[in-house]
């Protein structure tokens, strides 16, 4: 049986990465428990578990947390990362390693731009992204120089149940539980939700990426995204739909954001191509899932 480390595994992502996993993969995964910052720490840790396959999940992962203390950023998401690929080497480690990136470093897309390939040129807009294409700079180089084998995913917005509610499609579903609960009234308070993105299904995503450490090609960068466009608005009301429940809506001046990218598409055919990946969930499946989620949580 195979070891897979999941480094910065116990969060919404990890948590579904090791259920899949755990089907037929003996896996270990840090938190908190484990700062990828301190090198003696990430190394005692690889040293003792000695992994076959390790995905790197460990980041800070918001924007806004990003421009607030963009040196804690860098420190973690490439520092952290170079720690953690130093440890392996320390060990002779002959595995693959994957590195979870970010679609954000595509930066603000203008309509010709898509979908989105892996050729786009990166254009970081936060100290996030850039973080993450730097890492993704120091992955290549150490997937042509050292034994191990190593690949790149930028996930565009995934969704599913267990999410924070910092992210809005969770938070609707959180409102939209509470308002069928009878616990709250029935207004959702919004940002603006005439933007689209490319949303996926976390259980979807985490697929993808137990099949690129499988058939991934060393070095490569792949979009991991559903290649279907849906605004914001649209699974909100379906949301509510679903849940059998009808809303007023309230526009939020504090839900705004001061540079809003209006369209995002992305192209998952490279992945497609290499891996045979496509995305089973459907949309209502995981907007309905979303909702009982949040309803099991608020009656708990």
């Amino acid at each position: 049986m195979k070891k897979i480390l999941l480094v910065g595994g116990s969060g919404f992502v990890g948590t579904h990465l090791r259920n899949l996993f755990e089907v037929d993969s003996a896996v270990i995964s840090t938190g908190t428990n484990v700062d990828i910052r301190d090198i003696k720490k990430i190394r005692a840790l690889i040293e003792r578990e000695r992994p076959d396959n390790v995905v790197h999940l460990a980041a800070i992962t918001t924007l806004r947390e990003s421009f607030k203390n963009p040196e804690n950023t860098y420190d973690i998401n490439f520092m952290g990362t170079l720690n953690v690929l130093k440890a392996l080497r320390d060990i002779d480690f002959s595995g693959r390693f994957l590195f979870i990136s970010s679609s954000e470093v595509y930066g603000l897309l203008t309509e010709s731009d898509l979908p989105v390939t892996e050729r786009q040129p990166t254009k970081p807009l936060s100290p996030y992204a850039v973080s993450k294409i730097a890492a993704e700079a120091l992955c290549y180089q150490w997937s042509q120089l050292e034994k191990f084998e190593t690949l790149i995913a930028r996930p565009f917005n995934h969704i599913g149940p267990g999410q924070s509610e910092r992210f809005a499609i969770s938070d609707f579903g959180k409102q939209i539980a509470a308002i069928k609960l009878g616990l709250a009234e029935p207004v959702i308070h919004v940002g603006d939700i005439d933007t689209t993105r490319d949303f996926t299904d976390v259980r979807d995503i985490v697929a993808a990426y137990q099949l690129l450490l499988r058939r991934g090609r060393n070095g490569e960068i792949y979009n991991v995204c559903s290649g279907r466009e849906y605004s914001i608005r649209t699974l909100l009301m379906r949301m509510c739909f679903l849940a059998g429940v009808e809303v007023e809506l309230r526009s939020d001046v504090d839900r705004f954001r001061s540079s809003e990218q209006r369209r995002v598409l992305g192209s998952n055919n490279k992945l497609h191509d290499d891996t045979g990946w496509n995305a089973t969930y459907e949309i209502d499946q995981t907007l309905k899932n979303i909702t009982d989620y949040w309803v099991r949580k608020l009656n708990d």
